[in-house]
């Protein structure tokens, strides 16, 4: 090959490199170039992901080659060509099983006899992937020019370089535009006030405001919907941390698998469909607030990793030898006893007493008196604006009837029934009213269906169970009587 073709080869690809293009089309490029210069009846790059070779590009092969992972360990040319710092040829006769075999375009079944030559990429002074060629002919590669294929190779890795160097910066813009999305998500949205006037209220709000200007851990309990949330918020915006993220987590929203990485994020190629690195919760909470809901459903291994950053402010993405130094003021949120948890062995001891360093009891409705009235009104007035009515109230038997209810399912529940119990008595109306009551019996009619229902089966089964025994005992009397 001359030194004129080789140039006349390489300049549109050197050309490339200043281009912005989609990695495929740049690999495509890179590849058709190859078999151009020598003469291979298939190429492939692959890539390292782990202990496997992902393939990127391919020329000559079937289309599905590109959907396969390439566990080195399985496939020993593969194996034979990274050991070496030099391309590898193999043998016609050798008798290494082909990781091709049944892909190359126009052969089926096993390559009886071909030519094949693997050369190792190595980026940055580490080992990247490599570059392969196959020929049907076994002698197809005899002739091949070592220094051209040598600079052919150094070419190979700078647009590799350049691929990955231009996915970086793409990538870390987007992760620095999603950042100050969450820095204007945090200083633009509005924070929901917590309403109310009892004296457990009050008490809660002390508590508060005594514990916002640390930086001390809190461990927010209480029941389901009672606003651990809006708690661990309130914390945040009266903490000297308020001008950075406050970034959430339910723990129980997620499966085991992912919980680790989204805690402490990934690096591409770490596990399957990691296919990029990954910032996690804590990163993206770094300077700020990190708030751990449902804390007590952590997998006992996260736990382990939880504790660890807790104490010592390290962290390592998950595939990741490199730790990471975060500031991050934790918040974590459960509707479990934890130590309850710790004595039944499903939560550790010491992350317990990590996360409880200053604990906040967050009381139910049902304990806060004529605060639910309050919670009410505020409710009230965003369905208002929501349907679009000039009023929205409660009646005197409505009132009643939220003040003598046990509100097991806390302020949620509150919530829920006001907006749904608006719903139904706006559509109860031929006209469009533009002040709207709402009467117990609006507010019963979706609470207390199912319950009646309930009640109505109850009694139908201790009426039948009345009669049945009647008669059991109408018959032992007889049988009785007759003895």
């Amino acid at each position: 090959m001359t030194s004129r073709v080789l140039l006349d080869a390489l300049i549109p690809l050197i050309e490339d490199l200043s281009r912005g293009m989609l990695d495929t089309e740049r690999y495509r490029r890179l590849l058709t170039t190859l078999r151009a210069l020598y003469p291979a009846d298939a190429t492939a790059l692959l890539r390292f992901a782990g202990d496997t070779l992902v393939p990127l590009a391919i020329d000559g092969l079937s289309s599905d080659t590109l959907g396969r992972r390439f566990r080195v360990s399985e496939h020993p040319r593969f194996a034979r060509i990274l050991s070496r710092t030099d391309r590898t040829r193999f043998p016609a006769h050798s008798d290494l099983p082909d990781s091709y075999d049944g892909l190359v375009k126009g052969v089926s079944g096993h390559l009886e006899v071909h030519d094949c030559l693997g050369c190792p990429l190595d980026i940055d002074d580490r080992a990247w992937g490599l570059l392969t060629l196959d020929a049907l002919d076994p002698a197809r590669f005899d002739d091949i020019d070592t220094a051209s294929l040598q600079a052919f190779l150094g070419l190979a890795a700078a647009t590799v370089s350049v691929a990955e160097r231009m996915d970086r910066l793409a990538r870390s813009s987007e992760a620095e535009r999603q950042r100050a999305e969450v820095y204007r998500q945090a200083g633009d949205s509005r924070r929901r006030e917590i309403i109310g006037s009892s004296e457990r209220h009050r008490k809660l709000m002390e508590e508060i405001g005594i514990v916002a200007s640390s930086d001390l851990t809190v461990l927010i309990t209480g029941e389901t919907g009672v606003g651990k949330e809006l708690v661990a918020s309130e914390i945040h915006a009266l903490s000297s941390r308020a001008d950075k993220p406050l970034i959430s987590l339910n723990c129980a929203a997620l499966p085991d698998t992912l919980v680790e990485s989204e805690l402490f994020g990934h690096v591409c190629g770490a596990f399957s469909g990691a296919s990029s690195d990954r910032r996690g919760k804590f990163e993206l909470a770094d300077g700020g607030t990190l708030f751990l809901d449902e804390v007590g459903e952590l997998p006992l291994a996260v736990q382990a990793k939880l504790l660890r950053v807790l104490q010592n402010g390290q962290l390592q993405r998950i595939g990741s030898d490199s730790e990471h130094k975060v500031d991050v003021r934790l918040i974590a949120a459960t509707n479990r006893d934890l130590a309850d948890e710790v004595r039944a062995g499903r939560f550790r001891a010491d992350l317990y007493h990590r996360l409880s360093v200053y604990p906040l009891v967050v009381p139910p409705l049902r304990e806060r008196g004529r605060d639910v009235l309050l919670l009410a009104g505020y409710f009230l007035e965003e369905n208002r604006s929501r349907l679009g009515l000039l009023s929205l109230r409660l009646s005197a038997d409505a009132q009643a009837a939220l003040l003598a209810y046990r509100w097991p399912g806390n302020v949620r529940e509150l919530e829920h029934l006001i907006g749904r119990s608006a719903l139904k008595a706006l559509a109860a109306h031929r006209e469009r009213p533009r002040i709207l009551t709402l009467t117990a019996a609006d507010l019963t009619q979706g609470r207390c269906k199912r319950r009646r229902n309930h009640r109505a089966s109850d009694r139908a089964r201790r009426r039948f169970s009345r009669r049945r025994h009647g008669v059991r005992a109408h018959a032992h009397r007889r049988c009785t009587r007759a003895s």
